[in-house]
């Protein structure tokens, strides 16, 4: 799920323009802002449209939760619509930020596989599929699993002897992933709603748990990673991307919302991330950088396994 930047209130607040207040929250292409947008637009980039005006993240977790739910349900409407334009408020990618996020990071043979719709609601940093190393037949867990695309891969990985499952809470991108299932003939998949805190699956329900730049946007992530050692069977693998924070965050960007929905705000550093897989009972860590997606953060791939 890719970066947001914010656009100032002053900007935000012009009515000169063919765009709603609400509207001008979301940006397009630069050279196309001052169009859409009023005068003055043009320089700006709120990247992945979900660009807020500054707003302080919520200390009530409930709050936080239900904004970034409201943010990728637009991002789902506007996926599934396959038409995004510039006034749209829903997630979206300029073009620089296509060599950062979504489906640009993987294959080209991967990509042609999928629904155009499962491509354009892929907001992820990075290809976890492709450094999970499934085999056939495993059963697989996407956090976080959006319009579907990873557990898609992930599906015809592992064959029809394995399966693949996707998780998450919000019911427009569980509907955009169905719709996706459905066209790409793939059978072997099931998407669950629920949130990656909770995961509605007994113990030791699955091999390999993936997931693409979810992780940073939970408020619990203890909870996500106990959650990640109970569903996994032992010795099962972790192998997510997702977005690290340097140690030298401002709290600026720890505190702007738009930067939290946009990835960045939440993300742990390198040490946190490692300790708190480890007091989850996970060894054999592993945290690579492949990326920079912010002055102050990278995309990374991060492994790691529960005991035998």
């Amino acid at each position: 799920m890719a970066e947001l930047e914010t656009i100032d209130e002053e900007r935000a607040g012009s009515t000169e323009s063919c765009c709603s207040p609400a509207a001008q929250k979301t940006c397009c292409e630069p050279e196309a802002k001052g169009e859409c947008c009023g005068p003055g637009r043009e320089a700006g980039n709120c990247g992945c449209g979900v660009g807020e005006v500054t707003a302080t993240v919520p200390e009530d977790a409930a709050e936080l939760r239900d904004t970034v739910r409201d943010r990728y349900a637009k991002a789902a409407l506007a996926a599934g619509s396959g038409s995004v334009t510039c006034c749209d408020d829903a997630a979206q990618l300029t073009e620089g930020q296509r060599e950062l996020f979504g489906s640009s990071l993987y294959d080209s043979d991967d990509r042609e596989a999928l629904p155009e719709a499962a491509q354009l609601a892929s907001l992820g940093c990075g290809n976890p599929t492709a450094v999970a190393a499934l085999n056939e037949g495993e059963t697989v867990l996407d956090l976080g699993s959006g319009g579907g695309i990873d557990v898609l891969l992930s599906a015809r990985r592992v064959g029809p002897t394995g399966k693949a499952y996707g998780l998450d809470m919000t019911d427009e991108m569980l509907e955009l992933a169905r719709r996706n299932q459905a066209e790409a003939g793939v059978e072997n998949v099931e998407f669950l709603k629920g949130t990656i805190e909770d995961v509605p699956l007994p113990d030791d329900a699955v091999e390999v748990i993936i997931s693409n730049c979810v992780i940073n946007l939970s408020s619990d992530k203890p909870a996500v990673f106990r959650e990640a050692a109970r569903v996994l069977r032992p010795g099962g693998r972790f192998a997510v991307s997702d977005v690290v924070a340097d140690e030298d965050m401002d709290e600026v960007t720890r505190d702007d919302m738009g930067q939290w929905t946009g990835c960045i705000a939440g993300a742990l550093t390198r040490a946190d991330y490692r300790a708190r897989l480890e007091a989850a009972g996970f060894d054999q860590l592993e945290i690579q950088e492949t990326h920079r997606v912010h002055e102050h953060a990278a995309s990374a791939i991060i492994r790691a396994r529960v005991a035998p």
